[in-house]
C-alpha cells in the first residue's frame, strides 16, 4: 500500500462521520464531556443548550500552571460546544484541512462530495467557529469594571443604571439542574431578572470563571450561584450562571461568610 496514512485517515473519518450522524439521529449524550439539553425561553420556544461540565472559578488572579493547564482544558471545551453546532459534513470538513491539512480532494473522496462542495462546508465551518470565538475583548481589567457596574445597579435597584450597563440584546442562561434551564434575552427582561434577585448582589464576590469575569454569590453560608459574564464595546452581552444546588454543592470553591459585596 502507497499511502497508509492516507488510508487510515479515511477510514478513521469514515468512522467518526458515521457517530457524528448516528449521534445526531438518536440525540445521544456527547460521551459525558458535553451533554445537551432542552431549554425554554421566556417566549416559550424551547432551544437545544450545550451543558458544559463545572466552571473553573478562581477567586484570586494568581501565577498557578496548574491552574493555567486546567483553564486550557476549559477553553478547549468551550470550543467543543461551538464545533458541536455544526453538521457532520462541515465538522469533518474542518477539522480535517484545518487543523490536519488534509487536502479537498481527499475530503471530497470521504464525504462523497465533490471538492467544491468540501470546500464550502469547511469554509462555512470556519466562519461559525471564527465568529464564536472573536466576539468577547480581552481585556479583563475592563470587564471587571462593567461588572461591577452590574452588581452595584442591581444592590441599589436602579434599573436604568443596569440598562445602561447592559448590551441591547444581551441573553443570560441559567442552569438550575435538570429541566430547570431557563433563557431570557433582552436588556429590559435581564434587567428586571437580576432586580428578582437583587437580595443576592450584596454577597456577589468577584472571580474568574473560565477566565473571563465573573462572580460568585453566597446565601446562608452556602454556594448560591456562580456567574461569568462576556462583555463587548463596553456592556454585558451575556451572562451564564450556574445555580443547580447538585453541582454547586461539589464545587471546591472558598466562600468565607463574612466576604460580602462585589468589588467596587
Amino acid at each position: 500500500m502507497e499511502n497508509v496514512g492516507g488510508w487510515f485517515t479515511t477510514i478513521v473519518a469514515r468512522v467518526c462521520l458515521n457517530m457524528l450522524r448516528s449521534r445526531t439521529a438518536r440525540r445521544e449524550d456527547e460521551l459525558n464531556l458535553l451533554r445537551s439539553r432542552t431549554s425554554r425561553t421566556a417566549g416559550g420556544d424551547e432551544e437545544v443548550e450545550p451543558r458544559l461540565p463545572d466552571p473553573i472559578v478562581t477567586l484570586e488572579q494568581a501565577d498557578d500552571p496548574e491552574h493555567d493547564v486546567l483553564l486550557a482544558d476549559a477553553v478547549g471545551l468551550a470550543l467543543l460546544v461551538v464545533l458541536d453546532t455544526l453538521t457532520p459534513a462541515e465538522r469533518l470538513a474542518f477539522v480535517l484541512h484545518d487543523m490536519f491539512a488534509v487536502p479537498f480532494d481527499d475530503i471530497a473522496s470521504i464525504l462523497d462530495r465533490s471538492p467544491a462542495a468540501a470546500r464550502q462546508l469547511a469554509s462555512r465551518a470556519r466562519r461559525r467557529v471564527q465568529g464564536a470565538q472573536t466576539a468577547p475583548d480581552v481585556d479583563v481589567v475592563r470587564h471587571r469594571a462593567v461588572v461591577d457596574a452590574f452588581f452595584a445597579a442591581a444592590r441599589g435597584g436602579d434599573f436604568e443604571a443596569l440598562l445602561a450597563v447592559l448590551d441591547p440584546d444581551v441573553v443570560i442562561r441559567s442552569d438550575g439542574g435538570p429541566g430547570a434551564v431557563e433563557v431570557l434575552r433582552g436588556a429590559a427582561v435581564v434587567a428586571a431578572q437580576a432586580l428578582a434577585y437583587r437580595e443576592l448582589a450584596p454577597n456577589a464576590r468577584p472571580a474568574l470563571v473560565n477566565g473571563v469575569a465573573g462572580a460568585i454569590a453566597v446565601s446562608d453560608g452556602r454556594l448560591a450561584a456562580v456567574m461569568a459574564f462576556t462583555v463587548r464595546d463596553g456592556r454585558v452581552a451575556a451572562i451564564h450562571a450556574l445555580n443547580d444546588p447538585e453541582r454547586l454543592a461539589r464545587m471546591d470553591i472558598p466562600h468565607p461568610a463574612s466576604d460580602t459585596g462585589a468589588s467596587g
